[in-house]
């Protein structure tokens, strides 16, 4: 058995892992990350970057990049999918911009992960790939990871970003995915000659369709998403796409040409997690959807991820010098103290925030009329999820 021996390892290569392997590099602590796949890439279509994430973004000097690759759209407006009329919005510009300090962009997930990839090569992050990890164990003088191929990797810590199906959450929490019983359909094409300049959910019963432009705008996104009544009948096959048509069936003209574009070879049920506050075992962290998975709704799972990355790299500036060995629990016990409380409510109002989308009958009026008398100027709701911490 080889056993190979590094300061700190990272487990996965999605946008948590980078970052988290990113903000180590930046903060002087030699990091190796793992891979499972033989290549590293992302698959999926288009993710939204608010402010909390852009910010940071920024400090690292990639928010120019993420831009240039990026879109940075108008405003984000939310209508009823059935009547397609207009219910409230939240202008982006300059009042938006200067009051969180950072710009929304949406961005293709391929694009924002080959800027992260590209970073942490020029930090200096060991990448290496065909790495499935089957399990990570503490000991007195860290993590050791042990890897499919027979490789062992002994680190004086570890940190899990292994996603929604971490094994190692499995180890350290033992829950399981949570079905929200909605399925996500996605699809991307070629703008056309019209100009769209908003992200715009349209919301239904039971269902809503979101659509915004990608890549400067040469690119449009298209994201639909619905509860599946063969799911709620306990089906094992749920979610195809006589679903799909028929979840969509009596919603508005825009709303049905834009489900026309949809990839139907493939779709992403929906799944979170319930919230833990035991991100830690040992000297091994969980971060991003391993530690804190949430449906789509507020659209910070890529957002959520970046946070406790930085929020890593706080811990270690206050630390005094590279920790030692020993000194990685408590510098994990600050990020998850700082992290958790916000992660668990982000969690918890996705899963009201889809509730009030997919409302209907009384519900969806009452929806409808209060989004319509909401001050559009009112920041209230966004402070919260947008500003600084």
């Amino acid at each position: 058995m080889k056993k190979n021996r590094r300061p700190v390892i990272v487990v996965g290569g999605g946008i948590g892992g980078l970052t988290a392997a990113l903000a180590l590099r930046l903060g002087g602590v030699e990091v190796t990350l793992l891979e499972r796949a033989d290549e590293f890439g992302e698959v999926g279509a288009g993710l939204q970057l608010a402010p909390n994430a852009t910010r940071i973004l920024a400090e690292w000097g990639l928010l120019d990049k993420t831009l240039q690759l990026g879109y940075e759209p108008r405003s984000i407006v939310l209508k009823d999918a059935v009547d397609g009329s207009e219910l409230t919005r939240q202008d982006l510009g300059e009042e938006f911009r200067a009051r969180y300090g950072a710009p929304y962009i949406v961005i293709h997930r391929s694009d924002l992960h080959t800027i992260l990839l590209d970073a942490a090569r020029a930090a200096g992050v060991e990448l290496i790939t065909g790495a499935e990890v089957e399990s990570v164990t503490d000991g007195l003088d860290g993590a050791s990871v042990s890897v499919a191929n027979g490789t062992t990797w002994l680190a004086d810590a570890c940190i899990a970003a292994d996603g929604l199906t971490s094994r190692v959450r499995d180890a350290i929490v033992g829950d399981q995915p949570v079905s929200s019983g909605y399925v996500a359909y996605r699809g991307t094409l070629p703008r056309g000659d019209d100009t769209f300049e908003d992200v715009v959910a349209w919301l239904g019963p039971g269902c809503h369709f979101v659509r915004y432009s990608l890549r400067n705008g040469e690119m449009l996104n298209h994201v639909a998403v619905f509860r599946s009544p063969r799911f709620a009948a306990g089906h094992e096959e749920w979610g195809g796409v006589d679903e799909l048509d028929t979840a969509f069936a009596e919603c508005c003209a825009e709303v049905q040409e834009g489900v026309a574009h949809l990839w139907r070879d493939r779709r992403w049920p929906m799944y979170d997690r319930t919230p833990t506050p035991q991100w830690r075992r040992g000297s091994t962290l969980l971060v991003g959807d391993a530690a804190h998975p949430m449906l789509q709704y507020l659209a910070q799972g890529a957002c959520q991820a970046i946070e406790d990355a930085a929020t890593i790299g706080r811990a270690l500036d206050r630390h005094n010098g590279i920790p030692a060995a020993n000194d990685w629990p408590s510098i994990f016990d600050q990020v998850v103290g700082e992290r958790e409380p916000q992660t668990t409510l982000v969690q918890n109002s996705a899963r009201v925030w889809g509730d009030i989308w997919h409302t209907d009958g009384l519900g969806r009026l009452l929806r409808n009329e209060l989004m319509r008398r909401r001050d559009t100027k009112d920041f209230r709701y966004s402070d919260w999820l947008y500003g600084a911490r």
